[in-house]
């Protein structure tokens, strides 16, 4: 193996840089080398390139969250991996010893940390991670299905928590990767109908694409009227997949329904009628990453039961990433590969 790579990194604010750097090696005895096949962009990549930046990143680290690989070495005390095997990574790491961790919530773990985030991640060749992040997955399932695994993992945590049965009906707010993925799981489990509110014509297209029973712009048409008119009360569930939707949302629900957070943005600031959330006992769900959620996903993708491949836009090599980036940022992508 070579003793360079290329790799993007991030340089600090609003920089990344598509470089040669060194190779890395396992230095920890349950550290897994990895030969990286792929890995997705994902809006999280894009808010830490903002100025100043949405989300924070370590300056030096490789990004790339949502990446699948295959085993290269393995560490001395490694026994779930073998070298050959396709892995999906699992990115958001917990001590599993924090007061959080111990009461079962690793997702709030007070030392959490995230590969491709703070710690390299998969826009490299070649990536060093814990065995506990990896998990196995068919070597069957094309690599466009499998790079949304992380992602999908996400929603399968806030999808475990609305419940949603057979015939509800649903409200999604936005239609980028996450809102589009809400869609795909809500038809799957049997949803009644599905209300997709998206402004942008290019993401709308989409959402009538996958199935959405109803695609609004909430610019020209009156969104509570349409919902109320298509469900005959409300949504059963109602998902805020932009971040800062939380006062739109309120009135879209029905009487007893739910309202799912999952988009975040630190900038939000809606003012919410609380009176609203009382008088119609709302419950209000936030979501973060999921719990234990990885073989879930896992699962449904090997068993065929979501084809979320249908999202990719853009496939690009590692040297073309800012394409991708650029595109993401014009609202001119879904989803961008990138081939490693």
């Amino acid at each position: 193996m070579s003793h360079t790579m290329l790799a993007a990194v991030f340089e600090g604010e609003g920089k990344l840089a598509v470089k040669e750097v060194s190779v890395p090696e396992i230095t920890r005895p349950d550290e897994v080398l990895l030969k990286v096949e792929g890995a997705g962009i994902c809006g999280t990549d894009v808010h830490i390139l903002e100025v100043p930046p949405g989300h924070p990143a370590t300056p030096g680290a490789i990004l790339g969250h949502e990446y699948v690989g295959r085993v290269v070495e393995v560490g001395q005390e490694v026994t779930s991996l073998r070298p050959g095997q396709r892995v999906v990574i699992a990115p958001n790491l917990n001590c599993g010893l924090c007061v959080y961790c111990r009461r079962g919530m690793p997702n709030h773990c007070q030392h959490f940390t995230t590969l491709g985030v703070y710690l390299d991640g998969g826009f490299a060749e070649v990536n060093v991670a814990p065995e506990r992040a990896c998990f196995p997955i068919s070597d069957d399932l094309p690599l466009e299905e499998v790079v949304f695994t992380e992602l999908l993992s996400c929603v399968v945590g806030g999808t475990q928590r609305v419940q949603l049965q057979p015939g509800d009906s649903a409200v999604i707010l936005g239609a980028g990767p996450v809102g589009l993925m809400f869609l795909l799981m809500f038809k799957a489990a049997g949803a009644g109908k599905v209300i997709v509110s998206e402004p942008a014509p290019f993401r709308a297209d989409f959402a009538r694409q996958l199935g959405a029973d109803r695609v609004v712009d909430p610019r020209q048409e009156d969104l509570t009227e349409v919902v109320v008119s298509e469900t005959g009360w409300g949504g059963d569930v109602v998902v805020d997949a932009v971040g800062s939707l939380l006062p739109q949302a309120l009135p879209l629900a029905r009487r007893g329904g739910t309202v799912l957070l999952f988009g975040m943005n630190q900038r939000a600031s809606g003012t919410v009628h609380q009176y609203d959330i009382t008088r119609n006992e709302l419950t209000i769900q936030g979501t973060f990453i999921g719990v234990n959620t990885f073989p879930a996903a896992i699962q449904m993708l090997e068993s065929g039961a979501l084809k979320p491949s249908a999202l990719i836009t853009h496939r690009l090599p590692l040297a073309r990433i800012e394409e991708g980036m650029a595109a993401l940022r014009a609202g001119e992508a879904i989803k961008v590969l990138i081939n490693i």
